[in-house]
């Protein structure tokens, strides 16, 4: 049961996507991309980063914002440490705020939000722009090596031999 649900929700997309003719090389760098994107550390910017990203890379739209929208929790678990991280790496202060005071304050008050965390997001964002092309990299890397391993068994499963 919970093999069929991680399936249907993360094999089957991918195996679609293949017979739709769309290169392993543009689903992994989709993906990566997606989830790259996906924890960018300013909220609400995600959706238009990857629309962008799809454009210029002519990537598949439907799956960079799937991806975008489904590490959309790990965006808000990782926007705390990279706000420490910039803290730390431009040597100032750190917040003092958990995840849910932050999102007290921007349900609120947005634009005071926006001006209150301000310099603590750039910091982030500089974290982010640092670390964002090595893990792009390397989750392509790995997701591609994943849709090949997919695509064996998916020819396996199908040959004549087996009967499938």
């Amino acid at each position: 049961m919970k093999y069929e649900a991680l399936y249907r929700r993360l094999v089957h997309p991918v195996i679609s996507l293949l017979k739709q003719g769309i290169t392993p090389e543009k689903i992994a760098l989709s993906l990566a991309i997606g989830i790259v994107l996906g924890i960018f550390p300013a909220l609400g910017l995600t959706t238009l980063l990857c629309a962008a990203a799809a454009i210029v890379f002519k990537l598949n739209f439907p799956s960079i914002q799937l991806v975008n929208w489904f590490v959309y929790p790990l965006q808000l678990v990782l926007i705390l440490p990279f706000m420490r991280a910039g803290a730390f790496l431009f040597r100032a202060p750190p917040l003092h705020l958990s995840l849910a005071q932050m999102l007290t304050i921007v349900r609120a008050d947005w634009l005071g939000a926006v001006a209150m965390l301000w310099t603590a997001t750039l910091r982030a964002v500089v974290v982010w722009m640092l670390i964002g092309p090595v893990m792009s990299f390397i989750l392509y890397i790995l997701l591609l090596r994943f849709i090949h391993h997919l695509i064996v068994l998916v020819r396996r499963r199908t040959s004549p031999v087996t009967g499938l």
